[in-house]
């Protein structure tokens, strides 16, 4: 017998169907999404419920054990409790880090849109500027920065949102210049379409997977970066509730009283995974939605 093969009629465009596994896909953004709900909604719970701005310091109840005196992970140096305090310095730590992202994502996705919906000088000159930028390190710029500035929340917040944007415009410059070869986008162009109405109506709401990842990656970037700048001294002011004043703090302390640097690095950890889980899975699903038919 000969078989049969049965073939498309002309015309006609044959599909295969991708299977897809909503379980893979968004296991790393459901794990992401819970530890974070964690950490703010505790941090926020904390804050409407309970006074973790001002704790209360004690040199009799300095360095104490965990369980002792109803504090159920010991005392700092100075006597103040060590959850309510590592409470507070997350709560200043993901403040200064969420601001920092959103002003990077201003300055990123203003100077990613022009260059890659321009032509001619004025996309050379936004490229190349970019590219500059990218080459240059930025936390040495931030330290720079910041000894010149001085501490304070809104000079940390700036200064590591002024230095952070070059990765997010260079991503957000190739997803621009792929949009803009979109039929759709042509076809709008050849309508007479402003290019402003072109960028509002059809390139935005295109980048709009683009930048929630992008935010997400460069928020845990600048948590660490915070961190880092308040450990050696130049970040938040001295006293202030901060993860990374904290280890500087608990260094001293490393032999006899280990949590007071496991605690605030370990929240560290934790919020940095959380904001990498969410980008990779929001990113794993913007690539299967794209694939799931596959010409």
């Amino acid at each position: 017998m000969t078989a049969v093969r049965e073939e498309a009629p002309r015309g006609l465009v044959r599909r295969r169907l991708v299977p897809r596994r909503p379980g893979v896909e968004s296991a790393r953004l459901i794990a992401g999404l819970a530890i974070a709900a964690v950490l703010v909604g505790g941090t926020i719970v904390a804050l409407l419920f309970g006074n973790i701005t001002g704790v209360a310091t004690s040199v009799e109840a300095r360095l104490l054990s965990p369980g002792e005196a109803g504090h159920l992970l010991g005392t700092d140096g100075v006597g103040r409790d060590l959850v309510t305090w590592t409470i507070a310095g997350f709560g200043w730590t993901a403040s200064v880090a969420a601001t920092g992202a959103c002003i990077v994502t201003v300055i990123g996705l203003t100077l990613g849109v022009l260059a890659g919906s321009t032509t001619g000088y004025a996309q050379a000159a936004i490229s190349r500027v970019i590219d500059v930028c990218l080459s240059l390190p930025y936390l040495v710029i931030a330290v720079a920065l910041m000894a010149a500035v001085g501490r304070g929340f809104l000079p940390l917040s700036i200064t590591l949102g002024v230095v952070s944007w070059p990765v997010f415009a260079r991503v957000v410059y190739a997803e621009t210049r792929g949009l803009m070869q979109r039929e759709y986008v042509r076809a709008a162009r050849l309508l007479g379409v402003t290019r402003p109405r072109i960028l509002l109506a059809h390139v935005l709401p295109g980048l709009r997977h683009t930048i929630m990842v992008m935010w997400a990656f460069v928020f845990a970037d600048l948590l660490v970066a915070e961190s880092g700048l308040s450990f050696l001294g130049i970040g938040s002011p001295l006293g202030s509730p901060s993860l990374g004043n904290m280890l500087a703090e608990g260094r001293q302390h490393l032999v006899g009283s280990p949590l007071l640097v496991l605690v605030p690095a370990a929240v560290i950890v934790l919020a940095v995974t959380a904001a990498n889980l969410i980008g990779d899975g929001m990113a794993a699903r913007s690539r299967a939605r794209l694939k799931s038919v596959r010409p």
